[in-house]
């Protein structure tokens, strides 16, 4: 631990100090007690996934602090803003650019799992929205894995007047569409053919597949005005835009299906492998606004966004998430997405620099 902290915290942005003042982190700590202690401490319950009682007894035994773990939580709170900023400065580090338009802030949607550890360990479902480009956390609610009303759905989120959304297949289906629109709110969400039957402005089946077809090239963009229709014969109107994939990008795309279809013992459909080749979204964003072209690339910006939140994913797998307040959560959210962009951070590194994975600095040479 005394070994590798120095080099891990030579990753962090280079104002994490700094930040930790103007955000108020560090207000009311004790003289002695160290920002570096602190966010240690944090980092013990975020990164590793303990509980708060081990966290505090862990650091304890480090010599890193003597606190509660009702103190802890308290700053956990604290830190709530200390770790969005945090994430914020390692993305801008990292050049990761979001192409969003001034007049708006996309809302991005998505959930994943929270696995409790040990044998007896409760399994919950996080449902978040994130603001581009400032990642500030503006929903947040935590249901039980299973069960009635727990599944991704729009259902889930509070939505207003005048959002722009953005979100991925999971969210593709009519009564979530609806949903939206009923709230006069935007959505671009990525198309599951499977669950979005689509009808043209004549109400009658769309042909996508025999649309797509005909956008041979990467690169070109394809688009349809279409309706999305509910049982009660209610329409929505929006627009279907396609890009195709690269001829790399498709080959991995097939090469996931096999495995899936190995996985499940199943047969994958012709017309499967065919959508497979292109990048397919509805929006109901102003065609007077935006353009294909943009509503592409905001959808692109979501993507970048989602390689941190696939890192993200898979530590948030397992840890203690606090339910105690919303504050408290959002700061575990927040720390859990600093650890994620940390973590490429370092394979980035590790994958480039050889041959022990990081740079020397002048005080190391």
């Amino acid at each position: 631990m005394d070994q590798d902290w120095p080099i891990l915290m030579s990753f962090f942005p280079q104002d994490w100090e700094e930040l930790a003042v103007s955000t108020n982190a560090v207000k009311g700590l004790r003289k002695e007690k160290t920002v570096e202690n602190y966010i240690r401490t944090l980092l013990i319950h975020i990164g590793c996934g303990y509980s708060m009682r081990e966290t505090v007894t862990r650091a304890k035994i480090a010599g890193l602090g003597d606190i509660s773990d009702v103190a802890f939580l308290g700053r956990l709170r604290k830190a709530k803003d200390w770790l969005q900023s945090l994430c914020l400065s390692l993305i801008k580090e990292q050049g990761m650019s979001f192409n969003v338009n001034n007049d708006i802030q996309p809302r991005l949607f998505d959930a994943t799992f929270v696995k409790e550890p040990g044998k007896t360990g409760s399994l919950w479902r996080i449902h978040y929205s994130i603001q581009l480009p400032s990642l500030t956390c503006d929903f947040l609610k935590i249901t039980p894995a299973k069960g009635c009303g727990t599944g991704e759905s729009f259902f889930q989120y509070s939505i207003k007047n005048g959002d722009y959304i953005i979100a991925d297949r999971g969210y593709s289906t009519i009564s979530g569409i609806h949903h939206v629109a009923s709230r006069s709110a935007y959505v671009i969400v990525r198309v599951n053919t499977l669950t979005l039957p689509l009808h043209n402005l004549k109400n009658k089946r769309f042909p996508l597949l025999d649309r797509i077809k005909a956008i041979a090239n990467a690169g070109t963009i394809g688009s349809w005005d279409v309706l999305i229709k509910n049982k009660k014969g209610e329409t929505v109107q929006g627009r279907i835009c396609v890009i195709r994939k690269t001829k790399e990008a498709i080959e991995i795309a097939h090469k996931k299906l096999k495995k899936a279809a190995q996985k499940r013992g199943s047969t994958i459909k012709p017309e499967t492998y065919e959508y497979a080749k292109y990048v397919i979204l509805f929006t109901t964003y102003s065609k007077s606004k935006f353009s294909d072209y943009e509503i592409l690339e905001l959808y692109r910006s979501r993507w970048q966004i989602e390689l941190v939140f696939k890192r993200f994913k898979s530590i948030a797998h397992l840890g203690h998430l606090p339910k105690q307040s919303e504050d408290s959560s959002k700061a575990w959210l927040y720390g859990k997405l600093f650890v994620a962009i940390l973590t490429n951070k370092l394979i980035s590194y590790a994958g480039s620099i050889s041959p022990w994975g990081y740079e020397l600095g002048k005080e190391q040479s």
